[in-house]
């Protein structure tokens, strides 16, 4: 008796019909996508050589403490009164008002005592005003 083994044929899968499906996609997808045209804005930006920025020579520090007390230049004002501060920043300055002056304010000070050193310090002439501020820790 001969017995012959069938032949199996391993199954396939057909890939034909899944390209034609993914191309059917990509055309679908390509047609109902709406292109942006982006806005194009020329800019002519200015050139700089890079100097190193100069320190200024001396600068005032006006401190307020949470208490709402005042510090110019590290000395501790006697009383919280604006004549004081005034008189005080202008001992500092003398006649210079093109110094920067720095106002470091504790966060719990009154805003009233911040507000008040600004006045002064506009008050006297001095146009170059910073206030300092530190980043919150992460």
């Amino acid at each position: 008796m001969n017995l012959r083994t069938k032949s199996r044929d391993e199954p396939e899968i057909n890939l034909t019909s899944l390209i034609d499906v993914v191309l059917l996609l990509l055309v679908f997808f390509m047609v109902s996508t709406s292109f942006i045209k982006a806005t194009e804005i020329r800019l002519q930006l200015p050139q700089a050589e890079a100097m190193p920025r100069e320190e200024p020579a001396a600068q005032i520090e006006i401190v307020v403490s949470a208490a709402g007390d005042y510090f110019v230049d590290g000395q501790e004002l006697v009383n919280r009164r604006p004549e004081t501060l005034q008189r005080a920043l202008e001992q500092v300055a003398g006649e210079q008002r093109e110094l920067p002056v720095t106002i470091r304010a504790d966060a719990r000070a009154a805003h009233q005592s911040v507000v008040t050193a600004m006045d002064i310090v506009g008050r006297l002439g001095f146009s170059r005003i910073m206030i300092a501020t530190v980043s919150e820790p992460e």
